[in-house]
């Protein structure tokens, strides 16, 4: 990958003899999904899937990207004092640029960029989210700003809100940011406060299936989740005193549930608080390598995002009713925002290759969809090559 990222580079923007090499993973969920804006735990790791890129100052004021993943987009040029969203890959190093300079980080010039990433495209391992950490890193390298790995990931959480218009929490450009190789990151996403848990299940092995459904979480129902589960919040707010659904316990929410006045946003409620209480449970019981809870607690977290959160569709539904039926499966769940992507699975290490042979047949038999499967593991964060 590296060598490819370098020919195309030289392609594009000539020898590149100032040029430096670098990478940003993608990450997994392991589980907790939709919780980190509702003040809840997450669970994620950094795997080593992610965004290859080469970078180097100019000598003017232009910035200049390239997608190699993107090729007829071609070359998307920016004036630096002007950036605007264009609604093209281009926005999320833009919308990262853009962050810099308001909290004071300025570039002093602009900036050739290149980027090649091995995510599939639009499949819940957050392609996105590791452009915008990947970008930061290339920033504070080149330029030399005084920002740390948890900054970057603000900084990129920050700008996909309000320079992309999509709502999203922190997990992704955490989980990224401050990946650690052979570890899970469980994030509190109310305090930021984190715990690196070791994932080491020999007899074990998470498995993604990509169902090559792709979705947009611009144009999806993302905001809307989002906005459902604040007026949840709302109306708890005024019977008990708390800060975020993830300040709940599962009896607490049967207890007050019905202040929720609306039926959708009760469900929304419900999920956040129970998947909240699932992640917790599935941190210990990974500590304690008791695959059988963690597969459990997988389950119940599809259930939930499928019946509550409605964020996972009956081609999704499928691709894991399929995965939870093969021998040797603890448990499977979508993992991501949802409205398509991937699912992770937890397979005894000697059935993966049955697992991927048959989900992969019988999907395509139900769906006419391809499945694509991926052995990843768990990496660090950015890094320059």
């Amino acid at each position: 990958m590296r060598q490819r990222v370098r020919r195309e580079y030289e392609k594009i923007f000539g020898d590149g003899g100032e040029a430096r090499e670098y990478f940003a993973p993608g990450r997994v969920n392991l589980i907790g999904d939709h919780t980190d804006y509702n003040g809840g735990h997450v669970f994620p790791c950094a795997i080593n899937l992610g965004t290859y890129g080469m970078a180097e100052k100019r000598n003017d004021n232009k910035l200049c990207f390239y997608s190699v993943n993107f090729p007829e987009a071609g070359i998307v040029s920016a004036d630096l004092t002007k950036l605007r969203r264009e609604k093209n890959w281009a926005d999320y190093p833009k919308g990262v640029i853009q962050t810099f300079g308001e909290r004071g980080m300025e570039l002093s010039c602009g900036l050739n960029m290149l980027l090649c990433g091995n995510l599939p495209h639009g499949s819940g391992l957050s392609s996105s989210a590791s452009v915008e950490v990947l970008t930061g890193y290339i920033l504070r390298d080149l330029f030399g700003f005084d920002v740390t790995n948890e900054e970057l990931a603000k900084i990129g959480q920050y700008s996909e809100n309000n320079f992309n218009g999509v709502n999203c929490g922190i997990m992704d450009q955490f989980a990224i940011a401050m990946g650690k190789k052979g570890h899970a990151v469980f994030l509190d996403t109310s305090a930021l406060s984190y715990e690196y848990v070791p994932v080491s299940l020999p007899q074990a092995a998470f498995v993604i299936t990509c169902s090559n459904v792709k979705r947009e979480l611009g144009e999806s129902a993302y905001n809307e989740r989002r906005a459902e589960s604040e007026r949840a919040l709302a109306d708890l707010q005024q019977v008990i005193g708390i800060c975020t659904l993830g300040d709940m316990t599962g009896e607490m929410f049967e207890v007050y549930q019905s202040a929720v006045r609306d039926e959708v946003c009760r469900r929304r409620a419900r999920h956040a608080v129970y998947e909240n209480q699932r992640t917790i449970q599935a941190k210990e019981a990974l500590k304690r390598k008791d695959v059988e809870t963690v597969g459990r607690l997988m389950n119940e977290s599809h259930r939930s995002l499928s019946e509550d959160y409605e964020v996972t569709g009956d081609t999704m539904d499928t691709l894991v009713s399929i995965s939870q039926a093969q021998p040797g499966v603890w448990g499977s769940r979508i993992t991501g925002a949802g409205f398509g992507g991937c699912t992770v699975s937890l397979v005894q290490s000697g059935c993966v290759e049955a697992f991927q042979r048959e989900v992969g047949k019988k999907y395509r038999e139900k769906t006419g969809l391809r499945a694509d499967f991926y052995a990843v593991e768990i990496a660090d964060g950015p890094v320059v090559l």
